[in-house]
């Protein structure tokens, strides 16, 4: 090889700059080596700096310093927190050659991303590595996992030494299929996942079923399971009914919204709600006539017209006095509360809240997050659920109704139920109803209850 000094250099840069788009990121780590090989420490100090400087987010990494960053992550001593691809400032590509580093992290955000086999490849070693420290992965919103993909993670899931505990794979290109591949591997070592979000997939009815295999398995210990937006049907609740009373008491929080499961479902779900092992305690049935928008489409959207100043300051004054921790105001057609949206949906109607009232006043019930909003309950249906609400068994501490078309009616029933059985809640959603002055009027009797232990009220 040619010594000159100037030939040296010229293969250094072209090395620095070489795009490895074909090339696996494990062997684009050795781009770095080669550096390090012939004498050039100059990418290596950079990083070096890097990982000192306090402003990380505002350096510019290039794809070389990528490769050697997840060098030096991969081999630290140090387990690192989490990774999240997205908190580098670099290209697609370096994202992409940073991703080895996840076999040194106990949380991975790899969300957003296009990757190739070569990349999931990667991850399945870091669950199956000895010991393997990851605990939380997610993959939301990469439309390049689809179902093959998940069959290659599968095998991995299934190894001995994978611990993860939360896995995350809402808005990708999933199907019925992913929910076999995930069930079949989850039996098979099923004792350490908490947290399933599968969220905006069109895993359809047998989907869940499938993984109704695994819910009902003895060994699972799932927590919280994610369904919003799955294309579901009635049928679905009750498979998941059957098998979370054969397997009752871990999981927490189960998420239904944007499907359209309608009043049968709930009441499906609900006998479920009574069972004497059941621990559930976040349940959201959600509706809207619209599509859920992503949290970036949502971003700076004005929802509702800002009230004139001179009405804000005085619904300031009037709510200080009630001692609240957090209140959420704005106008429109009179005074109503507004606060961020959920934009999810199953159809339900004033019928769901008998079903809902029954589980609310079981002794048996560990309910604490109820969230209907967007569905059309309207004031009959708010008078039939204040009916459990009303319970000494109730425990709720989160009641969630935004735009359930209620009047004012709504909140003189809540207000009655409330009395009755004031201690428990904190937080109460009333946002985009017409409730008007005359209504917020009734609700503040409730408020200085000497029992009220309200925070948040929008």
């Amino acid at each position: 090889m040619d010594s000159h000094p100037e030939t040296i250099q010229k293969v250094l840069n072209n090395l620095k700059e070489v795009n490895s788009d074909e090339i696996s990121p494990d062997r684009s780590i050795n781009i770095f080596h080669c550096l390090m090989e012939m004498k050039d420490q100059s990418v290596h100090q950079e990083i070096q700096e890097f990982l000192k400087s306090e402003k990380k987010s505002e350096r510019r990494l290039s794809e070389i310093h990528c490769s050697a960053l997840a060098y030096l992550l991969q081999m630290s001593e140090e387990v690192l927190d989490e990774l999240d691809l997205q908190q580098y400032n670099t290209s697609e590509e370096g994202r992409r050659r940073l991703i080895p580093a996840v076999r040194n992290c106990r949380k991975a955000v790899l969300s957003g991303s296009f990757l190739s086999k070569s990349h999931w490849e990667v991850v399945a070693s870091a669950m199956t590595s000895n010991p393997s420290h990851l605990r939380e992965l997610s993959l939301r919103e990469n439309k390049s996992l689809t179902d093959a993909e998940v069959k290659l993670l599968s095998p991995a899931m299934m190894h001995p030494n994978c611990r993860l505990e939360t896995l995350r794979l809402s808005l990708c290109s999933l199907s019925e299929i992913s929910c076999d591949s995930l069930a079949s591997a989850l039996r098979s070592n099923p004792s350490h996942l908490r947290v399933l979000e599968l969220s905006q997939n069109k895993l359809k009815d047998p989907g869940v079923k499938l993984l109704c295999g695994f819910l009902q398995d003895p060994l699972c210990k799932l927590e919280t399971l994610r369904l919003s937006g799955c294309s579901l049907s009635e049928i679905s609740c009750d498979s998941l009914a059957s098998a979370l009373r054969s397997n009752p008491s871990h999981l927490r929080e189960l998420d239904l919204s944007w499907n359209k499961l309608k009043d049968p479902a709930v009441k499906q779900l609900c006998g479920f709600l009574q069972d004497p092992l059941c621990e559930l305690e976040t349940l959201r049935w959600l509706h809207s006539s619209q599509k859920p928008k992503p949290a970036s489409l949502l971003k700076g959207q004005q929802v509702e017209q800002k009230p004139p100043a001179e009405k804000v300051l005085s619904e300031r004054k009037w709510w200080r006095t009630m001692k609240l921790a957090k209140l959420h105001l704005s106008s429109r057609d009179g005074l109503s509360w507004s606060c961020g949206t959920r934009l999810s949906g199953c159809r339900l109607s004033e019928t769901s809240c008998d079903s809902v009232a029954s589980a609310l006043k079981s002794n048996l019930s560990h309910l604490r997050v109820l969230d209907l909003s967007f569905n059309t309950l309207q004031d009959s249906g708010v008078k039939r659920l204040c009916s459990g609400l009303e319970s000494p068994n109730c425990k709720l501490e989160r009641l969630r109704l935004n735009n359930c078309s209620l009047l004012k009616i709504s909140c003189d029933s809540l207000a009655s139920a409330l009395r009755s059985n004031p201690s428990h809640l904190r937080e109460l959603d009333l946002s985009r109803n017409q409730l008007q002055d005359s209504g917020v009027k009734l609700l503040c009797g409730f408020l200085h209850f000497p029992n009220c232990r309200l925070e948040t009220l929008r």
